[in-house]
């Protein structure tokens, strides 16, 4: 991670015309997950970000109505997406970004990481040659502190690894969309017992994020209902990070967290969809390739997780 890449975040955010971005929120209970649509007014050019394809692992069976409500939505306003970005390899719901892709256009884009990704699980997978481990399966692998415009708009990425190795966090304007490295300050931060997450990265990680201007709005990939909390909510500010977050407010130390975060993660269950998400979006979305009967299989590896 490079000072210089979050100096350009933070300048984004401090130069950032009040209202200059636009965004518009789809949740999806089942997953807990909030796609965000960002766009510029001036051009009415967007991008989506994590979006969701829903999957009943009952019957395997996939679906299209979260993705059905973003579409809706863009073409309701009138939007031109350019983006379909993904903060990470989600291990709790599928990308449905080839599906908008192909509704929608636009350039589908995560961290340039995702090869270490891609290796780790192509190995736990026992995926054969013909599974590019090379991050093909996306359009734009992203560096840190690379710029990219969404119309008129400026946005940076930012590494922000310790969840997985790969993860971003993309600044737009004076909103930063973080992905799983930080939750509602009730909830606190995002687990690190996959392989490749590190509890000592995320935190300079989460560091690195609450260096931004306290007023920038953060949007968060999920929420999970912090207890004694009935509504869910998926956007919060840095300001209210820095000071409120259970698990990183001030005073908690980098061992401190380490300490909490891996005891924590001790005691938590795998995600309900972490098997089929992760061979679904280290492909960028992509259902693998039917077999000779004409039928797509997911595998099921046996006392590995």
């Amino acid at each position: 991670m490079t000072d210089q890449a979050l100096l350009a975040a933070r300048s984004l955010v401090e130069t950032a015309a009040p209202g200059s971005v636009h965004v518009h929120s789809v949740f999806d209970a089942v997953t807990f997950t909030a796609t965000h649509i960002v766009s510029d007014p001036a051009t009415q050019q967007a991008a989506i970000i994590d979006s969701v394809l829903d999957f009943d692992p009952a019957s395997g069976r996939t679906s299209t109505a979260s993705a059905d409500e973003v579409i809706a939505y863009v073409e309701a306003a009138g939007l031109t997406i350019q983006w379909l970005l993904e903060t990470h390899v989600h291990a709790d719901h599928l990308s449905a970004a080839p599906y908008l892709q192909a509704r929608l256009g636009g350039t589908l884009a995560i961290g340039r990481d995702i090869l270490t990704v891609q290796s780790v699980f192509g190995a736990i997978f026992n995926e054969g040659p013909d599974f590019a481990r090379d991050g093909s399966q996306f359009g734009r692998l992203l560096r840190d502190g690379e710029r990219f415009r969404i119309g008129s708009l400026e946005a940076t990425a930012l590494h922000t690894p310790g969840h997985t190795p790969a993860d971003m966090a993309y600044v737009i304007g004076d909103a930063a969309f973080i992905g799983d490295t930080l939750f509602m300050p009730d909830y606190g931060t995002a687990r690190v017992d996959f392989p490749g997450g590190d509890a000592r990265t995320l935190f300079r990680s989460i560091h690195r994020l609450l260096a931004l201007p306290d007023h920038t709005r953060v949007f968060l990939c999920h929420d999970y209902k912090a207890p004694g909390r009935d509504a869910f909510v998926w956007e919060t500010t840095i300001a209210a990070q820095r000071r409120d977050n259970v698990h990183v407010h001030p005073g908690v130390t980098e061992a401190a967290f380490v300490a909490m975060r891996e005891a924590r993660d001790a005691t938590l269950g795998m995600p309900r969809l972490i098997l089929p998400s992760i061979q679904i979006n280290m492909r960028g979305g992509h259902l693998p390739e039917p077999e000779a009967n004409g039928t797509r299989y997911l595998k099921l590896p046996l006392n590995s997780l």
